[in-house]
């Protein structure tokens, strides 16, 4: 079954590009998803079985990392 998550990561700290990027780096470096980047969010693309774990792995180490983070998703079952 094939996914679409849209992400959008806010870091609550003035410097917050770096824990963004560093986000996006662990998605990107995945192997089995596609991620797309662009000025409001970052939407990955994939198997739901490989999409839903490398997510929550990335998410879980940016809650570890920081102290406070919100994350807005949206999640799409994309029918084929």
């Amino acid at each position: 079954m094939q996914i679409a998550i849209e992400i959008s990561m806010y870091p609550f700290r003035p410097d917050y590009e770096q824990p963004i990027l560093d986000f996006i780096s662990r998605l990107k470096g995945q192997e089995g998803l596609r991620v797309e980047v662009n000025d409001m969010s970052t939407q990955v693309f994939g198997e739901f079985d490989t999409v839903m774990p490398s997510v929550q792995a990335a998410i879980k180490q940016a809650f570890t990392k920081e102290q406070t983070t919100v994350m807005v998703m949206k999640v799409l079952h994309v029918p084929g």
